[in-house]
């Protein structure tokens, strides 16, 4: 078993309070901390379970099945990621990171941003990021790359879901 760290995202509406610490707690969520920034309500997991998609999937259940709660929106960390988010999860400076989407550190060719071209802040998906960074031997730990894949995966079916 390994720890898994990620965040749900509430949908709309949500209140924090005793009442619903508690079913939380009762449901099996004694493993998250209940959250709110700027009205948006969300879920730190710290999980343990064999994958990270099992440790997602699990705590989804436990949320939306034993509960009233409103849908799950989205969980987190997400694909979407500037510069210096980059940095931040690689734990390396943003010049460094900088350098490597100008070219002038390593062998150029770096994933062209999903949005932000004409704009002061870039926007890259963390999978094409992480994919590129094995190819190009700057990233040892493929599990990086896997968690993405499944991160996005998993943030594209919620989509859907609220879509129908």
């Amino acid at each position: 078993m390994k720890k898994h760290e990620f965040t749900l995202v509430l949908d709309n509406g949500f209140e924090i309070n005793d009442a619903t610490e508690n079913m939380l707690f009762e449901a099996g969520c004694d493993d998250a901390l209940l959250l709110s920034r700027n009205g948006i309500v969300y879920l730190d997991f710290d999980r343990e379970a064999a994958s990270l998609e099992e440790a997602i999937f699990s705590a989804i259940k436990q949320v939306e099945g034993e509960s009233s709660l409103n849908k799950i929106k989205r969980i987190e960390p997400s694909d979407f990621v500037t510069s210096a988010e980059i940095a931040r999860r690689l734990n390396r400076s943003r010049q460094s990171v900088q350098q490597l989407i100008s070219g002038h550190r390593g062998s150029g060719a770096f994933p062209i941003p999903l949005a932000g071209v004409t704009t002061k802040t870039m926007i890259w998906s963390w999978v094409d990021v992480t994919r590129w960074l094995l190819d190009h031997k700057k990233l040892n730990d493929a599990s990086v790359y896997e968690d993405a894949v499944i991160m996005k995966k998993i943030n594209e079916m919620l989509e859907s879901r609220s879509a129908a």
